[in-house]
């Protein structure tokens, strides 16, 4: 579904990124991973164009998209929710939603969004700055599912968020997988989460990508070396 291929990228002077490597496999939960600064926000924001790419490939669904700006990167099929949430927080819930969907032509909100999380429904006229924690970052998913997407981008979707929510999320993330053949990358910090949550994991260290494989195979030495503070 997604593969970076020898991918660097630069602030100013800076290599952030050195010839990272990952392969994300179609309706399925990989985990990016690693230590705080090592570069995996640095990664889905080059995914999505938001940053761009110096060298290396990126490949989704079998095209190039590298040299796409991400607004067309978005109505390609990837939807993409940034740490920290970026809602419109002045916007109801619904006009934040429906701002998300007018840009691939539409008006009507997915059933899937308030099946999802039926929370957005009940509070569809409250302001999104309004919403506790929890329910801005159903809403960020939701936003980002009102693109259809193939592919879910996911950064630190569990940050700060009180522990049912945390478990919710997650159960809807194995249901995307599985109900809607949607391919999800993350960033996640809990490994508790992660290991529930995702089928393959992706680690980098220094902006480098130094391990990969199947959830099952992410051992102590890998934990200790790369994940622990």
């Amino acid at each position: 579904m997604l593969s970076i291929r020898k991918l660097n990228q630069y602030y100013g002077e800076s290599h952030t990124l050195w010839d990272v490597d990952c392969e994300v496999p179609a309706q399925g939960c990989t985990c990016l991973m690693g230590r705080n600064g090592v570069g995996k926000t640095t990664v889905l924001k080059t995914v999505m164009g938001l940053l761009p790419a110096a060298s290396g490939e990126i490949e989704f669904d079998g095209r190039r998209i590298e040299s796409r700006p991400a607004e067309q990167r978005a109505r390609g099929g990837i939807g993409y929710v940034p740490q920290g949430r970026e809602i419109f927080p002045l916007l109801s819930v619904e006009e934040n939603l429906r701002v998300a969907r007018t840009s691939v032509g539409r008006r009507d909100i997915p059933t899937l969004v308030h099946e999802l999380f039926p929370v957005l429904h009940d509070m569809r006229h409250r302001r999104g700055g309004d919403l506790s924690g929890g329910q801005q970052q159903q809403l960020a998913i939701g936003r980002a599912l009102c693109l259809e997407p193939r592919l879910l981008i996911l950064d630190e979707p569990t940050e700060g968020i009180q522990p049912n929510i945390v478990r919710e999320i997650g159960d809807v993330i194995q249901r995307l997988n599985r109900d809607q053949a949607m391919t999800v990358l993350l960033v996640e910090q809990k490994l508790p989460f992660a290991r529930r949550t995702a089928d393959h994991f992706v680690i980098l260290d220094r902006g480098r990508s130094v391990a990969d494989g199947r959830m099952d195979e992410l051992e102590d030495d890998l934990v200790q070396r790369y994940l622990t503070v």
